[in-house]
């Protein structure tokens, strides 16, 4: 038949080590010293083995007392641990936020710090990709929240910023210069469409010289000054800097950065972050440098 300890026994036996002595023990467990001794003892006769050595002045564990010591306190945390856990009524769960990869750096991973600070066990799942295909993710319920970065807002899209496009390369490149100008972007990139009517009206001949899956095969390209690309103004990187073409290249227009929550019965944390979210982005806009606090905006 099995048999169990007492956690009460291990939390004094624990006390006492942790002191060094019943006294200071008794105090912080709010037990008289002969409370606490007993539970020492009660503990020893359980496990059969001595676990202080009392022929000097204070306590001193024995060696099957350091053993039983490493014991009784995993055994502690763990019994905190789900006391805790199961008093605790802040909210669980996961949010899944879609973002278009290009605007992930400037403002995500300030909204992801400031939620996890006030909802730790609320789990963000960051999906990062183009905005066409969050839009299909976001139809089919695989998507909770969602960014994109378009000419206008579709059903239900709120407008958080207008900012224009622009043209990045290479520091200190000449691919601009070049012509036909060598273009590069992801096969689904909105952008590439406003870049060759832009180029198209100024009479700017234009190829697309690199065409990839993965924005990092773009970053590569342009930073090697292969092509040119086109970013959200204040969206560019170490890497792709904006182009001081002196209107050698046209003006591309503008796009917004608009903001999606799938329907459904209103949830305080997913309004929380709906809200560090607009604060992030629609900062971009008056300072072009985004701050978030969700503290203070409580």
């Amino acid at each position: 038949m099995a048999r169990n300890l007492d956690l009460t026994a291990l939390r004094a036996f624990a006390t006492v080590a942790a002191t060094g002595g019943v006294t200071r023990a008794a105090a912080l467990l709010h037990l008289t010293q002969s409370a606490v001794s007993m539970q020492v003892k009660r503990l020893e006769e359980a496990l059969d083995v001595r676990l202080f050595d009392r022929t000097g002045r204070g306590v001193v564990l024995t060696q099957d007392g350091e053993k039983v010591l490493a014991y009784a306190r995993r055994l502690l945390t763990l019994n905190d641990e789900l006391l805790d856990r199961m008093q605790d009524d802040a909210p669980e769960g996961e949010i899944r936020l879609g973002v278009p990869h290009d605007i992930v750096p400037r403002a995500i991973p300030s909204v992801l710090r400031a939620f996890a600070a006030e909802f730790p066990r609320i789990r963000i799942t960051l999906i990062s990709s183009v905005t066409a295909r969050l839009h299909e993710m976001f139809a089919e319920g695989e998507c909770d929240v969602m960014l994109a970065t378009e000419s206008n807002p579709g059903p239900g899209g709120e407008e958080l910023v207008r900012l224009p496009l622009v043209w990045v390369g290479a520091e200190d490149g000449r691919a601009w210069r070049r012509r036909p100008l060598k273009l590069a972007f992801e096969r689904a990139c909105v952008f590439r469409t406003h870049a060759q009517a832009a180029l198209d009206r100024a009479d700017i001949p234009w190829e697309v010289a690199i065409t990839a899956e993965s924005s990092r095969a773009i970053d590569a390209s342009v930073s090697a000054d292969l092509a040119c690309h086109v970013v959200i103004d204040g969206f560019d990187t170490a890497e792709l800097v904006p182009i001081p073409h002196g209107g050698a290249l046209p003006e591309i227009g503008d796009v917004a950065i608009n903001l999606y929550s799938a329907p459904g019965p209103r949830d305080p944390a997913r309004d929380r972050l709906l809200e560090a979210i607009r604060d992030a982005y629609r900062g971009i806009r008056a300072s072009r440098q985004p701050s978030l606090s969700i503290a203070a905006n409580g």
